[in-house]
C-alpha cells in the first residue's frame, strides 16, 4: 500500500512520439496513485485536454481507499472483494479521476484483469460504457484471479441491459495447429507440460504459440505472426497494450536500459506501420468503437 509514487506516468510523451507519427489516441486507464498524484495528473491531463489521449480506470485494490481488505493475492484482483466494498473503492476512483481529470471516465480495466461476479453491475450504475479487462484464453486461477477460457477474443455487448461493451486484450494462438489452440494450450501449459518445457518446444517449431499483442517481452515477428493468424481465424478487432511503468528504465523486465527503451517503442512503430500498410488497418478508440458498433 505504500507504492503510491505514481511517477511512471512521465515516460508517457515518449510513446507520443509514435502515437502522433499515425494518429493514434490511446487510451490510458489510471489507477488511484496515477489519479491523485499532482505530478502525473499534470502529464496525462495535458495530453487529455489537447485531445491526444482518453483516460479510463484502472482499479487496484491494495492502492485504493477505503483500505479495510488485508493485502494478499486474492484480494488484489478486485473482483473478489465484497461487492460493497468493490463498489466503494470503484467509486473514488471514479470520483477522483472526474475532478482531477475534469472529466468522468466511462472505460474500465480492472487491475490483473480482475473482474468478478458483481462487476457489471458496478460498472452499469456508475455510469461506464465499456469494460477492457478480459484476457481471452487466459486462466488466472492459480493465483486466485478469474479464468477467462472460452471468453470471446472479439468485442461483445454484455450487463442486464446489454448496454456495455466488452473489448477484449488481443492474445491468442499462431501457429501450424492454431486453430486447435484453445484445447491444446491446456496440455501444453499444465503443470506436467510446463515441467516439460512443452509450449516452449512447441513456439521453437512453430506449431502453436499464444502471443500477446504488446511490446512487453513480444517482438514484431511475434506479432506479424499473431495478426496473420488472427485475421485467417476471422478475428478484425486487436488492442495492442503495455504498462506505462515500461517506459521509465529499469521500472519492469522488459525496458532495463535506454537502448532497450528505444527497441520497445520501435517495436511499437513496425507493429503500427505494418497494420496500416500490409494489413490496411485503421486506428480506433475504444469510443469510436462503440459507437460504430451501436
Amino acid at each position: 500500500r505504500e507504492a503510491t509514487a505514481g511517477t511512471a506516468s512521465q515516460g508517457q510523451p515518449l510513446a507520443h512520439e509514435v502515437f502522433d507519427k499515425y494518429g493514434i489516441k490511446p487510451t490510458y486507464v489510471v489507477d488511484y496513485p496515477v489519479a491523485a498524484t499532482v505530478l502525473s495528473v499534470a502529464v496525462l491531463r495535458r495530453l487529455a485536454d489537447d485531445g491526444r489521449c482518453d483516460i479510463g480506470t484502472h482499479l487496484h485494490p491494495w492502492v485504493t481507499p477505503p483500505h479495510e481488505e488485508t493485502v494478499n493475492h486474492v484480494n488484489s484482483y478486485p473482483g473478489n472483494l465484497p461487492p460493497a466494498l468493490e463498489r466503494r473503492k470503484l467509486e473514488v476512483m471514479t470520483e477522483t479521476i472526474e475532478k482531477n481529470f475534469g472529466r468522468r471516465p466511462v472505460m474500465y480495466k480492472a487491475g490483473r484483469y480482475g473482474v468478478g461476479p458483481a462487476t457489471a453491475g458496478l460498472l452499469e450504475e456508475l455510469g461506464y460504457e465499456i469494460d477492457l479487462s478480459i484476457v481471452p484464453h487466459t486462466d488466472c486461477g492459480e493465483d486466485g484471479g478469474p479464468d477467462f477460457r472460452g471468453f470471446p477474443a472479439a468485442p461483445y455487448w454484455f450487463g442486464r441491459n446489454g448496454r456495455l461493451l466488452e473489448i477484449p486484450l488481443s492474445r491468442g494462438y499462431a501457429g501450424l495447429v492454431a486453430a486447435f489452440g484453445p484445447r491444446l494450450w491446456d496440455i501444453l501449459d499444465s503443470p506436467l507440460g510446463r515441467k516439460l518445457h512443452l509450449a516452449g518446444f512447441a513456439a521453437r517449431l512453430r506449431l502453436l504459440e499464444r502471443i500477446t499483442l504488446t511490446p512487453e517481452g513480444v517482438d514484431h515477428d511475434a506479432h506479424r505472426r499473431l495478426l496473420h493468424s488472427q485475421i485467417a481465424q476471422g478475428q478484425r478487432i486487436f488492442s495492442l497494450t503495455y504498462h506505462s511503468s515500461s517506459l521509465g528504465v529499469a521500472n519492469t523486465p522488459y525496458v532495463r536500459t535506454e537502448a532497450q527503451r528505444h527497441s520497445f517503442l520501435r517495436t511499437m512503430d513496425q507493429f503500427f506501420d505494418m497494420f496500416v500498410g500490409d494489413m490496411g488497418g485503421v486506428f480506433a478508440t475504444p469510443l469510436n468503437l462503440k459507437a460504430q458498433f451501436a
